[in-house]
């Protein structure tokens, strides 16, 4: 991500409190790196995934290829979150896409 912005431009990157993603508490690597590339690790606080707008995302994946379902198999599943992935690409101006994104993002 860091080679499609010019080196001034300063990148956050918002992760939750996922156990993986607080390595930079323990080990210096990735902190070290993100403090030479102008890069931001941002952690949000504890219980409060609805301050990642990613999560919004997963709503509507959830409520469009999830939900009411029963797959046969992982593939099948990986399959149908695949298509709804393009779908959604193709449509992020659907009004019912719109609608689901906006309720989740309460932030």
């Amino acid at each position: 991500m860091r080679t499609l912005y010019p080196a001034d431009v300063r990148i956050a990157i918002v992760c939750d409190n996922f156990s993986l993603h607080l390595t930079t508490k323990r080990c210096r690597r990735v902190a070290d790196w993100a403090e030479a590339n102008n890069v931001e690790i941002a952690y949000t606080p504890t219980n409060s995934s609805w301050l990642n707008r990613i999560e919004a995302q997963f709503t509507a994946l959830r409520y469009f290829a999830l939900d009411g379902t029963d797959h046969r198999s992982h593939k099948e599943q990986g399959s149908i979150i695949r298509r709804h992935i393009i779908w959604r690409n193709r449509h992020a101006d659907d009004a019912c896409l719109r609608k689901i994104v906006s309720r989740a993002n309460v932030a």
